[in-house]
Formats: structure tokens, sequence, C-alpha cells
């Protein structure tokens, strides 16, 4: 059994552009082709490889095809690169990674610049969550706070990214100061990014004992419901604990330069918490992930602890 090249990159076409319709239009073929493409491979495979609905949606059986189409197109327009010269516009090479909303935001976007002749395809989740785009192939490369590799790709450490309790001069007042902080917790609004976001429960945790159940069994979100708001981008996230909305972990970068001009107060004082990063990328003879690596090494070295 093989795979034909035109059906695999038919079928990638299909996933990166949501539809078949869309992937038509790129491709230059009509609707119908595209479907009887996707159905030829289906047979080849023997599993259905496509949901239809909107966007399309690649089947467990298809994830590990959406990978293999990536990793081919890479090298091909690789080899193309090394075999004619470099190549301009619209036939750059086009890479997807997936970063962590503060990371995004703070240390890792001029890691970008370090490619040029590459157009980037940024995508941003909890770095808890970033390896399951690794995983489903959508991605080719991700910080991410898996340390054990993806089947398939590298992992490397680049640091921990330090996080700071913060809240603004009259929230603190109000919440905090003359309280037991595990009291003052359970009361005082808390922001968290999104739902994945467990980050500030882990914090109370480590800082008041709260709930004291063992490591291995600890519920992240456990009993501790404090009001909380969601505030889902790193800027807007800092800016909601400067106008008093509630308290919350701060990049310590950021966190330092408003609690030294007043614009914050360190709620917890002596106490951070510590997300270690990992680097993972698909295991790849890549120039291009090769030295978007390097980069992103280079940066986390002088961003991270």
């Amino acid at each position: 059994m093989s795979l034909d090249p035109v059906q695999l990159a038919t079928f990638q076409a299909v996933i990166e552009h949501g539809s078949f319709d869309t992937a038509a239009r790129v491709l230059h073929v009509t609707p119908s082709a595209v479907s009887q493409r996707i159905k030829a491979l289906e047979q080849v495979v023997g599993q259905v490889l496509v949901r239809r609905t909107r966007p399309c949606v690649p089947t467990a059986a298809g994830l590990p095809l959406v990978r293999l189409g990536g990793q081919i197109a890479l090298l091909e327009h690789e080899a193309l690169r090394a075999a004619s010269g470099v190549l301009d516009g619209p036939s750059r090479t086009r890479v997807s990674v997936v970063v962590n909303a503060d990371s995004l935001a703070g240390w890792f976007l001029p890691v970008l610049t370090a490619l040029p002749d590459v157009v980037f395809e940024v995508h941003t989740d909890d770095e808890g969550h970033t390896a399951d785009l690794l995983r489903a192939g959508t991605v080719m490369a991700a910080v991410t706070t898996e340390r054990v590799a993806v089947q398939g790709c590298r992992v490397q450490r680049l640091g921990a990214m330090r996080y700071l309790a913060v809240a603004a001069p009259a929230g603190h007042r109000a919440w905090f100061a003359g309280h037991d902080l595990g009291t003052a917790f359970a009361a005082a609004p808390m922001l968290r990014f999104n739902r994945k976001d467990t980050l500030q429960h882990r914090f109370v945790r480590a800082v008041t004992g709260r709930n004291g159940e063992p490591a291995g069994s600890f519920d992240p979100l456990g009993s501790f419901d404090p009001p909380t708001h969601f505030v889902p981008a790193s800027a807007s996230f800092t800016e909601a604990i400067r106008l008093g909305l509630g308290w919350g972990l701060v990049p310590e970068d950021i966190a330092r330069v408003d609690i030294a001009a007043g614009r914050l107060v360190d709620i917890a004082a002596g106490h951070h918490i510590d997300v270690p990063l990992y680097w993972q990328y698909w295991r790849l003879e890549s120039t291009v992930l090769s030295t978007l690596t390097a980069a992103v090494r280079t940066a986390a070295l002088a961003a991270l602890h």
C-alpha cells in the first residue's frame, strides 16, 4: 500500500483551509475532483479521514496524515529552494507554531525575525495544551510544558517563566492588607486567562497549603472557587489587574516594572511560581526548523530563568 502524493496534498489542503470548496480554489481544480481524491485516499487507508463539518477536521485516522502531509510539504519546499535558489513572494516556506500567550506577548515574537524568508502561522493556547496541536499535526513546533517528547518530535528545555501574584494598590488594601492570605484568596476576585488556566489555583495551593491533597491526586481547581473574571489576552489581563478588577499572576518582567511604578502590589512578597517551558518540534532534517530552534533557544536563554 502506498499513498498518492496528489491525494495527500489535497487532503492537506482540505484540512488547512477547512472546506472542499476552498481547497479546490487553492488547488485550481473542481470541488468534485477534490472529493474524488479524498474518497480515493480513504479507500487506500480503509478509514474515513475527514469529518465533513464546518470547518472540515481530520478524524483520528486522518491525524497522522496531517502531520505527514505537512512534513512532506516542508521538505519538498526546502529541496526546491536548495535546487533552484532562494524563492520570493508566495513561494516562501510556511511554518506553523503554537506558543503560550505570555511567551508570545513577551520573549517569543522577536524570534520570528530570525527567518525573514519564512511566513509564519502562529497559534496560541495554554502552555499545558500547546502540545496537543503538535500531536495533531496542526503545527510543526510548540512552546509547551510537556517535557516528554511527542511521538515523532524532539524536545529541548528552554527554562522557566516566572510569575508574581499582583493586585492594584486599592485592591490590595481592600482584599489582602491585614488579612490572612488563605482567607483573602478565598474572597478576593481572581483573574484567569481562560478555563484551562489553573496557574492561580496552583499558586494559592503552594502559598497557603490549601486543600492539602497529595501532589499526585490534587485537583487544581478543587473546592477553591472565588469570584473569577476571564480575560483571554495577555496585555488586557494585566491591564484588568491594574484597573482593580481582581488579582492574578503576571510574568515577572512585567510585574516588576509595574510594582516599581506603584501601579501594582506584590500580594505575596517572597513567593512566585515558575512554569518550566520546553521546545518541541518535528524530528526532521530541516534547515528552517534548525534555524528556528537555534533562535528560540537564544531568546529563551536571555528571557527565562
